[in-house]
């Protein structure tokens, strides 16, 4: 049988740009919602030292069937990744990742491993393990760009929760998209759960979001909050620089080590790989980009630091009430008008900023009307201890050592 052969057709400009905008959103009622939750991968008897990639692969390839349906993905400093299926409310996802979690800590533990959920590694400094190409070109072009530190850290030494929503009704996209950035300073300093990274402590609340920061702005900048968000979306990823190019043959992934942007590329302004870029190309370009709320169809919401129970499934169910419920999300914009773009400050200071702390009150009153009551004692928590002027990682210990091993969850291993 002969190969099958990829259909390359070069795009034009305005080809390009139209799938984008298709592509950026879909219409339709709210709440879904889809949550993955990233975790630091420990070994218990050598917590200092990163597992390496061949006993992390070995640690998930045998698990047993996930209840909830959650896959699980490796990043590139070893971390795990569950992704849950999209399920209608927060409730239903949070308790499908929970019973994913519990199998996956489970299986870990019996070979002396322990997940910690917490936004940045303590301990261990930033370094790879994860052998893919992908990464390998990742890490070139960062450095490439002068924020390769930033770039390694952000790949090998970060743990996020990503929560995924419904774009919405098409009348209201430009309205719903800018409220997910509105709130998002607020939910910043609410999940902030990073103090210290690769064995330092940092001086923020959120060592991760200062990493976010501190990367190229024009590949995970946030978007303006137009009234179009879709175009605008088109705008940002065609000005956003090329990362890798791919091979059409092999699959090999090459650093791009230039300010290309895909325009620049699609155009022929500046020839990469020795071709013009394909669909599949701008698909792949895509995947690189990483703004604070993506748009895939639906909102990715990426700017959460991951945090151990009950704070990680407290985050999910406000994140969801505050963007789904009308009233809520009413409330939340009037709350966050005044720190509205105050990442920084959020990252830096977290809930000890005064404006910040008021303005998470008021969103976390205004969540707690439309929770699921599966949830709420979880959300009255969060509420208690953000009255307090407190975050997440205010329970870590400053000591790098302590702090890997206080957030790192290890289930009781039956005989």
């Amino acid at each position: 049988m002969a190969p099958v052969v990829e259909e390359r057709t070069a795009l034009d400009l305005e080809t390009a740009v139209d799938a984008v905008t298709a592509a950026a959103l879909r219409p339709g009622p709210v709440g879904t919602v889809g949550l993955e939750l990233e975790a630091h991968l420990v070994d218990l008897d050598a917590p200092a030292v990163r597992v390496p990639w061949a006993r992390v692969t070995a640690a998930v390839a045998d698990l047993p069937p996930l209840p909830g349906g959650s896959r699980v993905t490796l990043e590139p400093g070893g971390q795990v990744e569950l992704s849950g299926p999209p399920l209608p409310g927060a409730g239903a996802a949070v308790a499908a990742l929970r019973a994913d979690r519990a199998v996956l800590a489970a299986a870990l533990a019996g070979r002396r491993l322990g997940l910690a959920p917490v936004g940045t590694d303590p301990l261990r400094p930033p370094a790879r393990v994860n052998p893919a190409p992908r990464y390998r070109a990742m890490e070139r072009h960062f450095a490439a760009m002068g924020c390769g530190d930033a770039g390694v850290a952000m790949m090998t030494a970060t743990a996020s929760l990503q929560v995924n929503l419904d774009a919405g009704p098409r009348a209201g996209w430009g309205e719903r998209v800018s409220l997910a950035h509105r709130i998002g300073p607020v939910l910043v300093a609410l999940s902030a759960c990073s103090p210290v990274l690769g064995g330092r402590v940092s001086g923020w609340r959120s060592a991760r979001q200062r990493v976010w920061g501190a990367l190229d702005q024009r590949r995970c900048g946030p978007l303006l909050g137009g009234p179009d968000p879709a175009g605008e979306w088109a705008a940002y990823a065609l000005a956003a620089p090329v990362m890798l190019v791919r091979d059409p043959v092999t699959g090999a992934a090459g650093p791009v080590t230039t300010r290309t942007s895909f325009a620049e590329w699609v155009t022929g302004a500046v020839p990469l790989g020795g071709r013009r870029p394909a669909a599949t190309d701008l698909d792949y370009h895509l995947s690189t980009l990483f703004p604070p709320v993506r748009p895939r169809g639906y909102l990715e919401i990426r700017y959460l630091d991951a945090a151990p129970e009950p704070w990680w499934s407290a985050l999910a169910a406000v994140t969801a009430a505050l963007l789904d419920d009308p009233r809520a999300a009413d409330a939340a914009a009037d709350a966050t008008a005044p720190v509205a773009g105050a990442w920084d400050r959020a990252a830096r200071d977290g809930l000890a900023d005064p404006a910040l702390r008021t303005a998470a009150g008021r969103c976390l009153s205004a969540a707690l009307g439309a929770v699921n009551p599966s949830l709420r004692p979880e959300v009255e928590a969060l509420a208690a201890l953000a009255e307090a002027g407190r975050c997440p990682g205010d329970a870590l210990p400053g000591d790098p050592a302590a702090a890997l091993l206080t957030a790192t969850e290890i289930p009781e291993v039956q005989p």
